[in-house]
């Protein structure tokens, strides 16, 4: 019998050319020549690692919008990175896929094939009548009417030429090729490879078929009785092992690969016309001239519904192409669209605890190719990464969530985004020198053991040189350095600070999208001060109907607030209760906002609200700002807007406090706040100046001096 597909191994690798063998067997070698080619066996295993900080910071972007950190992961895996696909990208592909199959094929292909085959032979017999003269005249004009009135249908005329007793050799070859090529296609529609593994087979190869089959519907029957031993199907892969290049371990993993391909049968079957189905139903009774074939593989499909009922046995699809299909094709044609919508289904990730490692990547790679595959693996290796390296965490209700690592991580991702952003302008400070000792006093002194303030270099070079011209030697030939000579630049001594960063978590910040901005900007301070200047204390006070102190980490996850209500007054008290606790500071007062207050908190705790500003509610805040001045708070206020309104009351706020405002872009945020806090003072906005009749002083304002 011809050898199966994958029925042996394929031990040169080179095309099938089979190198000379040296006596004894070993391979002889040609030249130590190597060639170099694309690696093809798997993800590139010298490809950098999957980038961490790209994820992460999509995912913050996201937990900071609102999502769950675990709906953030999904959505980035959904999307993908920069030079990376993502499972949005995999599926489309996927449903590109299963889009041409159905359009370029047909289910007609065995129909098609049998009719070309009918028809050369009539052809041939036609000819043959024509040339043999010894024929008598009646036997030819009774042969020639009995081909003219074949009916149309091929399953009909292959039937009624069951028995014709053929003149033409080719002609009784191209129709014994029909027999052959119905049975070769029903097996092949159950056992992939077996259309061309029969290709000219013999009496014996099919008896061997035939023997196959009754093995394998005895070893079915007494599972399904559930008296089978696994002697039975070693026994049965033993003698009819080639039969399965799949080599299943057991016989479940055989019924598996059985019931897949029977079922995807079955689908292309349903997906057929009535007139199709009843062709090939008429047809298959000429398989290999034997009844006993389609007994068998009717038997085989019976077992294999009992034994695997969850298998598609009633799908079927819809195939628009012109390009005839053959049973086994068609078939495979089938488990491809099934493979495909399986896939379509895993990379979903719709369901209830998904997994990127859900994916079958075999079965992608062969649809879509090695580089689909290649994908896959690096989305579930950042899957697998961001679970592992501690980036994300489980909390105590099973919730996952960011964790001080990859806080960390997001903060200095802003904070460098917020660097670069103010490298560029004229009198910033570089973030990467803040954290210094102190600013430079102008003077110097003797490099002492332990400093680290920066050299003088002038004063240094020039004690050399004299140090030099007074031992008598010639400084025109050049100097050495001597500890002695070193000098340091004087600092002053850095105050601490005490920071107070006040966000306004109102309604009009989650409506306006000012929501994350503000949410980065608290953070990339956060980074700064936690790594730059540990001294100094920062607290972060969201502000909204109430306010409340918050980690960092709370803020970042925090939802945007529909409750109406901007509550500066409760804020400024928590702010000015973190100068009280740090007496040796400085104290840092940071406000963003995008509205006027319009809640206070009344002396028994409960929130006031009233739109629009309430004088009480004015006089409130006013009064503990006035409170944090007293403190000695440095103050600078975000406005964020538009608002006139807005900015006459801010304008008139800063005045009060010898403060200053600052009106940033939303983007620009960050940079602002940051450069704030580093004392850039004069390079940002000017100080508010207060108008006449408006909040405060003035003749008709709400407030008096």
């Amino acid at each position: 019998m011809p050898e199966l597909p994958g029925a042996s191994d394929l031990a040169d690798g080179d095309g099938g050319r089979r190198r000379p063998r040296a006596p004894g067997g070993r391979r002889r070698r040609p030249g130590l020549r190597a060639r170099y080619g694309r690696y093809a066996g798997g993800p590139d295993p010298l490809a950098p690692p999957v980038d961490l900080a790209e994820a992460l910071d999509a995912i913050g972007e996201d937990v900071m919008a609102g999502y769950s950190p675990e709906r953030a992961m999904r959505e980035f895996l959904r999307r993908g990175g920069r030079d990376q696909d993502g499972l949005d990208d995999l599926a489309r592909r996927v449903a590109d896929r299963k889009r041409q199959l159905l359009s370029e094929h047909g289910l007609d292909g065995t129909l098609q094939e049998v009719k070309e085959l009918l028809d050369r032979a009539v052809l041939a017999e036609r000819g043959q009548l024509a040339r043999d003269v010894d024929l008598d005249d009646g036997d030819r004009a009774l042969r020639e009417m009995q081909l003219a009135n074949l009916p149309a249908s091929p399953a009909a005329a292959v039937s009624e030429l069951a028995a014709y007793d053929w003149t033409s050799s080719q002609a009784r070859q191209d129709f014994e090729k029909i027999k052959d090529l119905l049975g070769r296609e029903l097996l092949d529609q159950r056992f992939a490879g077996m259309k061309q593994a029969l290709e000219n087979a013999t009496d014996e190869d099919r008896a061997r078929v035939n023997e196959m089959l009754q093995d394998l519907n005895g070893l079915l029957e007494k599972h399904r009785l559930g008296e089978d031993t696994p002697e039975d199907f070693a026994d049965f892969m033993d003698r009819h092992g080639d039969f399965f290049p799949e080599n299943p371990r057991d016989i479940d993993e055989l019924m598996d690969a059985l019931a897949q391909r029977a079922a995807a049968a079955q689908r292309m079957r349903n997906s057929m016309t009535p007139e199709q189905r009843a062709e090939l139903d008429a047809l298959a009774g000429q398989a290999f001239g034997s009844p006993e074939l389609m007994e068998s593989l009717s038997q085989l499909d019976d077992h294999l519904q009992a034994l695997r009922p969850g298998e598609d046995w009633s799908g079927s699809e819809d195939f628009e192409g012109s390009e005839g299909l053959g049973l086994g094709d068609g078939t495979g044609v089938l488990q491809d669209l099934a493979d495909l919508d399986e896939l379509a289904e895993q990379l979903s990730q719709s369901y209830g605890g998904a997994r990127m490692d859900d994916v079958d990547v075999d079965k992608l790679e062969r649809q879509l190719g090695q580089q689909a595959g290649v994908d896959a693996r690096t989305l579930a290796e950042l899957e697998r990464a961001l679970n592992e390296t501690g980036y994300l965490k489980r909390s105590s209700d099973g919730q996952l969530t960011l964790s001080p690592k990859a806080m960390r991580q997001l903060g200095k991702a802003l904070l460098k985004d917020v660097a670069q952003r103010m490298s560029g302008r004229q009198g910033q400070r570089d973030v990467r020198q803040a954290g210094a000792a102190g600013e430079l006093s102008g003077a110097s002194r003797e490099w002492a053991f332990g400093d680290t303030e920066p050299w003088d270099v002038t004063r240094t070079v020039t004690n050399a040189v004299i140090r030099t011209a007074g031992e008598g030697g010639d400084a025109r030939a050049g100097v050495r350095l001597q500890i002695g000579d070193v000098e340091v630049q004087e600092t002053e001594a850095r105050t601490q600070a005490a920071v107070a960063l006040l966000v306004d978590t109102s309604f009009s910040m989650a409506m306006a999208n000012r929501w994350v901005p503000m949410k980065r900007t608290a953070l990339a301070l956060h980074q700064l001060i936690s790594t730059r200047f540990r001294g100094d204390a920062l607290q972060v006070v969201a502000f909204g109907r109430s306010a409340q102190v918050m980690d960092i980490e709370q803020l970042t996850a925090l939802d945007a607030q529909w409750d109406k209500g901007t509550n500066l007054h409760h804020a400024l008290l928590l702010a000015n209760r973190h100068f009280r606790k740090h007496p040796g500071a400085q104290p840092v007062l940071l406000v963003v906002t995008d509205g006027e207050p319009t809640s206070h908190l009344e002396p028994d705790g409960e929130v006031f609200f009233s739109y629009p500003p309430h004088p009480l509610t004015v006089a409130w805040s006013v009064r503990e700002l006035d409170n944090a001045m007293r403190l000695g708070a440095q103050t600078t206020f975000f406005r964020l807007g538009d608002d006139p309104g807005l900015a006459r009351f801010l304008d008139q706020l800063a005045t009060r406090v010898d403060g200053k405002v600052v009106s940033p872009e939303l983007d620009d945020l960050g940079a602002a706040v940051v450069g704030s806090y580093l004392g850039d003072r004069d390079s940002r906005g000017g100080r508010g100046r207060g108008e006449p009749g408006g909040w405060f002083g003035g003749r008709g304002s709400w407030f008096g001096g």
